[in-house]
């Protein structure tokens, strides 16, 4: 969804491309090109679903939330060796600063990783793409790996890997992700309660294709401590007052509520009302090339549907706050912002 054809200020426009952003909902899987899958699939000998390379841009067509789904899976079977992965993280840092983002927490889809690798090769190319992309384009990116709800029975070898990889440092939590209709968040209450005990940070997409039973549920059985969409949380007024009550940050991603049907094309997107309500709100991309945008794509679309510049700015600095970073680190951050805001 682009914001080309929209009446939008040169001048606006100017300032939120190159104003620095922080981003904390984004799919390292879900970010690569339709051309690095493609190039993946024949490199590795995995049949995609398209005759050609044509053909499968048009795959990313999506007609609902469970075609994206089917599209996201067969990215993620594309990924096979551990110099993929490597080589992938590199080029994610790359594509963030190439938009001015500093600062990035991106989902790793480990429910899909977690029997594909030996551990030991997954962490070493994670860390191996971390630093050459930090070195190259200083930028940082941090994971997330996520369990996918629709492959429940991988929840316990998901926490392990998680544990695991907090221990080594190289990730900050644990999230929740994949298909929510039929499996609610009380099928994770078990393995989130030890993923707390362990230190990690929990985060749950809820709210985005179920109702607001979902974020509900999130909160109250996996005590998430921000939440991915979390959209439909409008239709229930007791949960947007806990939400507001808590300051539970929001992981907004509009133009992919768009591409999957999650929200009619045509209608305001919820987070205008969410803002209106108090709700703590970021602005993210969740995974950009399949849904044709972008971070900074998100605030153009949003300035264009009449978000005003103040606006725009504050979700980006919530994004600061909503962030797993220590007080020194989030500090060193707004700073970055004020200086950007009030040049000498």
């Amino acid at each position: 969804m682009s914001v080309t054809s929209l009446a939008l200020s040169a001048e606006l426009e100017a300032r939120l491309r190159s104003m620095p952003k922080v981003e904390i909902h984004v799919h390292l899987e879900g970010a690569q090109l339709p051309e690095t899958i493609w190039r993946l699939a024949e490199k590795n000998g995995v049949t995609l679903p398209a005759a050609s390379l044509d053909d499968w841009k048009r795959f990313y067509e999506f007609e609902n939330f469970n075609h994206f789904i089917q599209v996201y899976l067969a990215c993620s079977r594309c990924m096979v060796t551990a110099d993929d992965f490597a080589e992938m993280t590199e080029d994610f840092h790359r594509y963030q600063a190439s938009q001015n983002i500093v600062y990035t927490e991106a989902f790793l889809s480990a429910s899909l990783l977690v029997d594909k690798l030996p551990r030991r090769e997954l962490f070493d190319a994670l860390r191996r793409g971390c630093e050459a992309g930090r070195a190259k384009y200083g930028v940082e990116v941090r994971f997330i790996p996520d369990i996918a709800r629709n492959f429940p029975q991988s929840q316990q070898a998901v926490l392990d890997f998680t544990i695991a990889g907090f221990e080594e440092g190289l990730f900050l939590g644990l999230g929740l992700g994949g298909i929510e209709q039929g499996f609610p968040p009380e099928m994770f209450t078990d393995v989130f309660a030890a993923a707390r005990s362990a230190g990690l940070r929990v985060i749950a997409h809820a709210g985005e294709a179920a109702g607001a039973p979902s974020v509900r549920g999130a909160v109250d059985s996996l005590h998430a401590e921000r939440i991915g969409h979390g959209i439909r949380c409008l239709e229930d007024a007791d949960t947007v007052a806990l939400l507001r009550e808590r300051r539970i940050p929001m992981e907004v991603c509009p133009v992919s509520n768009y591409r999957t049907g999650v929200v009619a094309r045509g209608a305001k997107h919820p987070i205008f009302q969410m803002i209106d309500e108090g709700l703590f709100c970021t602005v993210n991309s969740d995974d950009p090339p399949m849904f044709s945008t972008s971070l900074t794509n998100e605030y153009l679309y949003l300035a264009a549907e009449g978000m005003s510049w103040e606006t725009l700015w504050q979700l980006n600095r919530n994004a600061i706050d909503a962030a797993f970073l220590n007080d020194a680190e989030k500090a060193a951050l707004h700073a970055r912002f004020d200086a950007f805001a009030s040049p000498t």
